[in-house]
């Protein structure tokens, strides 16, 4: 009896490892590229063999599979990271090398995703056959869920079971369980296609601010990720260069430049030559979508832009930019070349309605003496050249009621208070003040005489108002 035991036991031994069920792992590796560009994924992995087997059962069982790990992915590594099962859709591809479906009347089910019930993956007719090899699986990810779900990079890990292994008369398709992983690689990436940014600032105004600084908002700056990072910024050349109309070139340390953000994450620094870490107020985490928008805008104070930037010309400077991982594993740079053109601005306005001299000849000392006019800032030049400005009139003689006088413009001689030339005014543009330096609303105080030989001509003449217009303009050098 006990030698019977024994033969028994051997036997059951034999069969039990005669189809042996053995666990493995489904890997979806899934590139970043679908990550970012937020498109959907699709593959092709086996999941199981079918033993030599070419016919399904005979019951009412159809082949199913389930999660033994509910409704979620479980990162490997990070404890509180989790992608719902949702994300992995699958549907049978082949069995054996052959597509579905394998006879008339099989049902292929449509795409599903695994769940702790049992899903059927397909439904075979009851005298349907296939051919013995490999059950192969399509799987695909949706960019509806590419953009739905945070991907950090790592392992994501589900356990599943199919319900189609050994029984007492089938030996079952293997293995019984397995693990379904997606792999999601590090990865930092800038996606802006731009790395210019060209500005010209067509407008006095833009240098008037006071207490504001100049904007300079860069095109749409996003980053896919599937770390979390800081970002880093630094201008490698460290000076802005300046490109003058006249050929005085120059060097302005690029300090004056800041770079910040409207992203509440980033700080607002100086650009230096070395690296700065903006990201002090917070790093940016693996969002759904996996992008992070970043905002960027440079920005300069009105006083520097002022000092700096008032003179005509080209204005470049170079902005680097890292993202950088918080574990220091990957790294993205992006260099930035700023242009800022200044072209020529030059301005002459009258403020206050400061455009009225009147001389009034009531008295004989008036004829006798003469007069002079100084009128407090009655004009306010800008020019950002070095200029020459002049003064004409616009008739050669006086008017009265609209009517043409004999009296000749050039009773009336200009000048500008503090210097020594003066022009007797005519129609010919005369030449006011030379070498001008750039200037932005600086106010003149303008002087205007009638001498005593001009005066004493105007006795003879008809008692009455006598007006003539008086032209400014700019020339720059």
């Amino acid at each position: 009896m006990k030698i019977f035991c024994k033969f028994l036991l051997a036997l059951l031994f034999l069969l039990k490892n005669a189809n042996p069920t053995y666990a493995q792992e489904v890997y979806i590796n899934l590139p970043t590229s679908f990550i970012f560009n937020r498109s959907e994924f699709a593959t092709v992995q086996n999941v199981m063999n079918t033993q030599r087997n070419t016919s399904w059962r005979f019951s009412d069982r159809d082949p199913s599979i389930r999660s033994n790990s509910g409704n979620f992915f479980s990162h490997t590594s990070l404890n509180s990271v989790f992608l719902p099962t949702s994300v992995l859709q699958w549907q049978l591809a082949s069995i054996g090398g052959k597509i579905p479906i394998f006879s008339n009347y099989d049902i292929l089910p449509g795409y599903q995703w695994f769940t702790s019930s049992n899903q059927v993956w397909y439904r075979p007719y009851f005298f349907s056959y296939y051919n013995a090899g490999n059950v192969d699986f399509s799987f695909r990810i949706p960019s509806s869920q590419i953009q739905a779900n945070a991907f950090y990079a790592g392992t994501y890990k589900l356990q599943v079971t199919q319900d189609y292994g050994p029984s007492w008369f089938f030996s079952g398709f293997t293995p019984e369980n397995f693990n379904v992983l997606i792999s999601v690689p590090e990865d930092i990436r800038w996606l802006t296609s731009s790395n210019t940014k060209y500005v010209i600032v067509n407008s006095l105004n833009q240098f008037r601010s006071s207490g504001s600084s100049l904007q300079i908002n860069l095109d749409p700056m996003e980053v896919g990720h599937t770390l979390p990072f800081n970002l880093f910024a630094k201008s490698d050349k460290k000076e802005v260069l300046f490109k003058s109309l006249n050929g005085k070139d120059r060097k302005i340390n690029v300090s004056v430049v800041k770079l910040g953000s409207t992203n509440s994450k980033l700080n607002t620094l100086p650009l230096e030559k070395n690296w700065k870490n903006h990201s002090t107020a917070g790093e940016f985490t693996v969002e759904p979508g996996n992008r992070s928008n970043l905002n960027l805008q440079l920005s300069i104070t009105s006083e520097d832009f002022k000092n700096y930037f008032f003179e005509a010309g080209t204005y470049t400077f170079q902005v680097d930019l890292e993202a950088r991982s918080t574990n220091g594993s990957k790294d993205s740079d992006q260099e930035i070349d700023v242009t800022i053109v200044v072209p020529i601005l030059s301005e002459i306005t009258i403020p206050g309605g400061n455009n009225e001299v009147n001389f009034n000849f009531n008295t004989m000392q008036h004829y006798n003496e003469g007069q002079s006019k100084s009128i407090p800032n009655q004009l306010r030049v800008s020019n950002n050249e070095n200029y020459e400005l002049y003064v004409k009139s616009n008739s050669n003689y006086f008017n009265s009621n609209g009517i043409q006088s004999n009296i000749n413009a050039s009773i009336l001689e200009i000048g500008i208070e503090g210097n020594s030339q003066k022009v007797t005014l005519s129609t010919n543009s005369q030449k006011l003040m030379s070498n001008g330096a750039p200037a932005i609303d600086k106010n003149l105080n303008i002087n205007y005489t009638i001498s005593p030989n001009a005066a004493q001509s105007l006795i003879p003449k008809e008692k009455k108002t006598y007006s003539i217009n008086v032209v400014y303009s700019f020339t720059a050098l």
